[in-house]
């Protein structure tokens, strides 16, 4: 398998190894995978809306609409749509923006308590509060090749007992708070045994903290993500969480991981092969309190990850 080939595609060739396990195989130089791989491939999968039932929209109303109907159904959302607070998207959807610069801008998306949504290249500009947030148990959600920036809190939040869920091939860009993973150090009886999340092949770029910063989920696993100009820090476990940060690439950031942040507890945090340019030392803690990863895959090398996450993170990928 070649170096420069993105892993973690084999759902796409449709390779599935006994016990529900994703088996990992090849794939191009970028990825565009057709199903989630990582967290969100278990857990009985997350397919999103029916492709047979499709509706474009072009307006808020419609947006709005279509998104929380019952219906399972592909959302194409075409052109820059000006929204105000957060839109609630219900089960079974899959919203994917036409072309590079379709999406949302002032506002955000709310999955709360739904399971089997896909959120695939769109741009998210200017929220006036979360881009994403992802709560209140929800299961099964696939974050992929997105552009998000200039949001007033979180880009992409995830908490509150939600679990099986892959965050890929995003840019994020333009902003602070980048993605924080369980929200309060008192809300660990909905958190413990959940929150459990692949970050894979994302792209923080010039971005201050939270990427992602977690609370008591383990394993959370980071893998193959390039951080450029980070400013505060890359990866932070706290509250007892279980974090493997593994093969990626970190470029100008003066911590890449730390083990507590905030007035949080410290999390426990294991690193592997990790690729640093001008970069300072990784903070660790009790690595074996780091649960192992539930899924099979083959990590791309760690130098060679920078190259394949600009030519494939973002949107106007797939």
């Amino acid at each position: 398998m070649s170096t420069r080939r993105t892993v973690l595609s084999a759902l796409s060739a449709g390779v599935l190894a006994a016990g529900g396990v994703v088996a990992l195989g090849p794939a191009p130089a970028w990825a565009a995978e057709s199903r989630p791989v990582g967290f969100a491939s278990l857990n009985g999968g997350t397919s999103g809306g029916s492709a047979s039932a499709v509706v474009t929209v072009t307006t808020a109303s419609a947006l709005k609409s279509a998104l929380s109907s019952g219906t399972s159904q592909t959302v194409r959302v075409s052109g820059l749509i000006s929204i105000s607070g957060m839109y609630n998207v219900a089960s079974n959807k899959t919203v994917i923006g036409v072309g590079s610069g379709s999406g949302i801008t002032g506002g955000g998306l709310n999955l709360s308590g739904v399971r089997n949504v896909i959120l695939r290249n769109l741009v998210f500009r200017n929220a006036a509060d979360d881009s994403i947030n992802i709560q209140s148990g929800t299961t099964n959600v696939w974050v992929d090749h997105n552009d998000l920036s200039n949001g007033y809190d979180g880009l992409i939040d995830i908490k509150r007992g939600s679990d099986f869920i892959t965050v890929s091939w995003n840019r994020l860009h333009n902003h602070d708070k980048s993605m924080l993973l369980g929200h309060s150090d008192d809300n660990g009886s909905q958190d413990i045994g959940k929150l459990r999340v692949t970050y894979v092949h994302n792209w923080f770029e010039g971005t201050g903290q939270r990427h992602p910063r977690v609370r008591f989920a383990n394993p959370v696993h980071v893998l193959n993500n390039y951080y450029s100009n980070i400013g505060s820090y890359g990866v932070a476990s706290t509250e007892n969480a279980g974090v493997f940060v593994e093969r990626n690439y970190f470029e100008n950031v003066g911590k890449p991981t730390v083990t507590q942040t905030g007035d949080s507890d410290p999390g426990n945090l294991k690193v592997l092969n990790n690729y640093r340019v001008n970069s300072g030392t990784e903070q660790v803690r009790n690595g074996a309190s780091v649960a192992a990863i539930p899924y099979s895959y083959t990590p791309e090398a760690n130098n060679t990850v920078k190259a394949t996450v600009q030519a494939g993170a973002g949107t106007g990928r797939i």
